[in-house]
């Protein structure tokens, strides 16, 4: 199919039958291989639908999804998902826990047995990538909430996964702390080159790590304004304090605000 690495096209998605719940109308997207893109909107506007239209744990009721070329119609075997609550397994060690998906993704899961010298090596690669060096033995009770949300990440990319998508990874955390697992996904990405689709209320954050921001409008949701990022990368934090960048949240900003007032 031609079109990009995600493609959503004139998807409407209703929760419970007829009469139910009207999520998604007329939604469509393109995000580019390796691209960084960005969803925000208004609370309910489906975001986090579009996450599971776009992984195959939702069917729309109409239109279509393709990812990698292929139509989506069951879950998709090459994405990696975080979400705000780490769900660390708590009788698992980090190392454990990262390597999770193996055990259950194919063809890792037909291998791990035989090659889990070489598995477990690629787990604590990337445990050091994101600062977690030495802590592979450690249970989650044992990290702090910034610690278990780099643990997740690792989880989400141990398969290698061509998509990656993020439903609020950094939520929960503190400004400085979220600040510093910006800058790890910003590495994430420079290194791996996956595709990503992070949803976000923070704007902030969206122009930090995006290359490109979709706006969605109040429920039922649909693209409105479509905003490429054009500051060079690799992005220092400091770019966040500048009047170029806090211009093109307030601009995110006044999109939204007007999508609410049409709600």
């Amino acid at each position: 199919m031609a079109g990009g690495f995600v493609e959503v096209a004139d998807v409407s998605l209703t929760y419970g039958g007829a009469g139910g719940t009207l999520a998604v109308e007329g939604l469509s997207m393109t995000v580019e291989q390796g691209q960084f893109a960005a969803v925000v909107g208004p609370s309910g506007c489906g975001k986090s639908t579009l996450m599971k239209l776009t992984t195959g744990l939702v069917r729309p009721s109409q239109g279509t999804v393709h990812v990698d070329g292929k139509g989506v119609n069951g879950p998709v075997s090459i994405a990696g998902m975080a979400f705000q609550n780490p769900s660390l397994l708590p009788w698992r060690t980090t190392l454990n826990n990262v390597m999770l998906p193996l055990e259950i993704v194919q063809p890792h899961r037909a291998r791990l047995s035989r090659e889990r010298e070489a598995y477990t090596q690629q787990a604590e690669d990337l445990l050091s990538l994101v600062g977690l060096k030495g802590f592979g033995e450690k249970f989650p009770w044992q990290l702090s909430g910034g610690m278990q949300q780099r643990s997740n990440l690792c989880r989400a990319l141990i398969h290698d996964p061509k998509l990656l998508m993020l439903d609020e990874p950094f939520g929960a955390l503190d400004a400085f702390t979220r600040e510093e697992l910006w800058q790890v996904m910003r590495d994430l990405h420079q290194q791996k080159r996956m595709t990503v689709i992070l949803v976000t209320h923070d704007l902030r954050e969206a122009v930090y790590l995006a290359d490109r921001i979709f706006v969605m409008s109040a429920r039922p949701g649909k693209i409105i304004v479509t905003r490429d990022i054009e500051f060079p990368r690799p992005r220092p934090i400091d770019i966040t304090y500048t009047g170029e960048f806090n211009q093109i949240v307030h601009e995110l900003r006044s999109h939204i605000a007007q999508a609410r007032s049409v709600a």
